[in-house]
């Protein structure tokens, strides 16, 4: 028996990939439109309501700040590959390197060293990403004299910016209020910032970063390789970990403690607007973890369940697998478009008592999460989410006809973003809709409690709530 072992559980550890696999589907979205909850989740925090910024290229960031980048960051490695578990160590040959000399005349209109390229590989971040100055309008503002930015000069992924969604280029320079800069911020690592980072992702990058090759997903897709950063698989059942360790390896502690790290120092060092656009890129894989199908690998499907499933697989019978994949995939895509349309309607509408921008704007439990540690994100954050997926994958199927949340014979794709998803789920049943937006708006509430954690954290406020000092 012993003998036999090591081959057994190989087999089933390979069953885990075409799982995983089949999961990714679509663009690792978590909540749709994350602008639209951060916005109502900042609204409550009086002391940022006032601020404004000026717009600043990352070039001129760079330029000013590569010394001390440079140190930030190598400090930054250290404490990651101390205190993270399974950290992939960054290269030391993509360490951050401040030019030897500083750069002559930095004022408006001199000519920047090109540091960009070394940035990004320093942080291990898709060198493609276009980062323009830019601000994601609110549903129904108008753009002013503001150009308008088509989504390709906003992000690498079209599939990543949702209907409705629109852009306006922002002059260097300009004064924005920083709620609008953390907000935009909040949605950017979904315009690809984490695509094509793996050595079998078909880039040069991805063959530098260290990352070794996907853990889980396809390969060849190329929004595939977002899903370990913006998942956090840590809770599943140990039988599951037992056939299946590189679900272990996720990447969204290691991202948010990289750009916290860097919101506090472009704080701390006057440059007030990247210190804001780092705090939203931090806050995006916040957010992700609290949406359960991130958090978990089959909701509503037990552990046991999981392994009997793949090895139904394994021994050639395709269809468990297969029902289960498209339900929960099914369910992922309705809950998304469900709140995001809940949410921009109410937003165009100005019905700001709706249950899921109330919830969001909801300051009662914050003295509990005061500043965000970096033990939060496991044991605080996907813990909840993980916690609540089960109860939210049987309520989905209550609220939708069965088509929708059912039909292991339907798959909905990017379908669900044209549904009428609010008006399907009120016209089959007004009960089981107030339902689950109870549950939507209980995990949106926690959203905005994790939210106003992180700006806290980056902005240096007191640790524990004024009231508790």
């Amino acid at each position: 028996m012993a003998a036999t072992w090591p081959h057994w559980r190989l087999r089933c550890w390979l069953a885990w990939a075409p799982l995983l696999g089949a999961l990714a589907v679509g663009p690792a979205r978590a909540w749709s439109d994350h602008a639209l909850c951060t916005w109502q989740a900042l609204e409550p925090l009086a002391e940022i309501a006032s601020l404004r910024v000026r717009a600043e290229s990352l070039e001129r960031f760079l330029a000013a700040q590569a010394p001390q980048l440079e140190r930030v960051l190598a400090e930054h490695e250290a404490w990651a590959r101390e205190h993270l578990e399974l950290y992939d160590p960054r290269p030391e040959a993509l360490a951050f390197k401040a030019p030897p000399a500083p750069a002559a005349g930095d004022g408006q209109g001199a000519v920047l060293p090109d540091l960009r390229p070394s940035f990004l590989k320093a942080l291990r971040l898709n060198v493609t990403s276009p980062l323009p100055l830019f601000l994601q309008l609110r549903p129904g503002e108008p753009p002013g004299a503001r150009q308008a930015l088509p989504w390709d000069q906003v992000s690498t992924l079209a599939s990543a910016v949702g209907p409705g969604t629109r852009f306006v280029a922002v002059a260097e320079g300009s004064e924005l209020a920083v709620g609008d800069v953390i907000a935009t911020a909040s949605q950017e690592p979904d315009f690809g910032l984490d695509l094509g980072l793996y050595a079998d992702s078909g880039t040069a990058h991805g063959r530098e970063y260290g990352f070794g090759d996907l853990p889980f997903g396809n390969p060849k897709l190329d929004y595939a390789t977002q899903a370990p950063f913006h998942m956090g698989l840590y809770h599943e059942a140990g039988i599951v970990f037992a056939f299946g360790s590189f679900l272990r390896r996720s990447q969204p502690e290691a991202r948010i403690a990289l750009f916290t790290a860097l919101a506090r120092h472009a704080l701390a060092s006057g440059h007030d607007y990247w210190g804001w656009r780092f705090a939203g890129w931090a806050l995006h894989y916040v957010q992700d973890l609290t949406q359960p199908y991130h958090a978990s690998i089959l909701p509503g499907v037990g552990a046991l369940r999981m392994v009997g499933v793949n090895v139904a697989d394994m021994l050639g019978w395709e269809r468990p697998k297969a029902e289960a994949v498209t339900l929960v995939s099914n369910r992922h895509a309705v809950v998304e478009s469900y709140q995001q349309q809940r949410m921009r309607r109410a937003h165009e509408e100005g019905r700001w008592d709706d249950p899921l921008l109330m919830a969001l704007r909801d300051t009662g439990q914050d003295s509990e999460h005061w500043r965000y540690l970096p033990a939060s994100t496991r044991a605080l954050v996907s813990r909840e989410a993980f916690d609540a997926a089960h109860a939210l994958d049987a309520q989905l199927e209550r609220s939708f006809p069965q088509r929708f949340t059912g039909d292991p014979a339907v798959a909905l794709g990017n379908e669900s973003d044209a549904l009428d998803l609010v008006g399907i789920a009120r016209g089959h049943s007004a009960i089981e809709q107030e339902r689950l937006d109870q549950q939507v708006a209980a995990l949106l509430k926690r959203l905005g409690l994790h939210t106003r954690a992180i700006v806290r954290e980056v902005r240096g406020s007191p640790a524990t709530p004024p009231a508790q000092r």
